[in-house]
């Protein structure tokens, strides 16, 4: 079994929050993955809470892979749901979580045994999923995509009906993640990736899912990071691959099962 995992903040001058963290074995078998994407707050109006995004996903990332590991009976979308609350406890005395930008995050997660590998994705973080012949299937939640082909995606999208969602502090918006389950005999090898890594394929168009796999593959997390920070750095204004930042937090999970 090989293993990997890298994450870079997209500027040095602040927190990465990001987070990436694996588990073997999960309870005597198996292992399971999980990684978060926290999302910036704007620079004016906050987010409502006096710890800020690096600490919300350091709490979530964390309570989400022990409840993956230590509670095999649950689903993962149970599990998110009391990773969800139990973060929300953690901060409710202190912080406006009723705030349309309290801190939350997209999330992915894994959980493999002798039988089966589980999957849950939600929002635009992506799973990568590859057979044993080298096919690799693209876990995607696409609602942030489609939204944007109809106009611009606002805050008013957030977490709303007919919008997007992701991890915040209801407990209840982890019934809108893409989950699924594969039979192990059909998994050869997972990978993880905030969307700070897949601009190499969403952003700058430099190969397919199938060709960033063989990326990780032959070079690791770190290298695919590197591989995008060279397409950054080449295009620093954005002009040519319009993009909100032009460098952002990048976290990626490799693991040949």
């Amino acid at each position: 079994m090989r293993i990997e995992l890298a994450t870079e903040p997209g500027d040095p001058r602040r927190p990465n929050e990001d987070f990436a963290s694996v588990a073997l074995p999960a309870s005597g078998r198996g292992g399971a993955l999980v990684l978060l994407d926290g999302v910036t707050p704007p620079p004016v109006g906050g987010d409502g809470c006096v710890h800020g995004v690096p600490w919300f996903t350091a709490r979530l990332g964390t309570a989400l892979l022990e409840l993956s590991v230590t509670r095999r009976e649950l689903t993962l979308r149970q599990c998110l749901a009391e990773a969800v609350a139990r973060t929300a406890d953690a901060h409710r005395g202190t912080c406006d979580l009723a705030h349309p930008r309290t801190p939350q995050a997209t999330v992915v997660a894994a959980r493999w045994d002798d039988e089966g590998v589980e999957h849950l994705v939600l929002s635009d973080s992506v799973l990568l999923i590859e057979d044993p012949a080298g096919e690799v299937t693209a876990v995607l939640d696409d609602r942030i995509d489609r939204l944007c082909v109809l106009g611009p995606v606002t805050d008013d999208l957030r977490n709303a009906e007919g919008g997007f969602f992701t991890a915040a502090a209801d407990p209840d918006v982890v019934a809108r993640a893409v989950t699924g389950i594969t039979a192990r005999a059909d998994v050869r090898a997972l990978a993880a990736l905030s969307d700070g890594a897949t601009r190499w394929v969403e952003v700058f168009r430099e190969g397919d899912w199938a060709g960033c796999f063989g990326v990780l593959r032959k070079e690791g997390p770190q290298g695919l990071i590197d591989r995008v920070r060279l397409a950054e750095r080449g295009d620093p204004a954005g002009l040519a691959f319009r993009r909100g930042k032009s460098h952002d937090d990048a976290a990626v999970l490799y693991a040949e099962l």
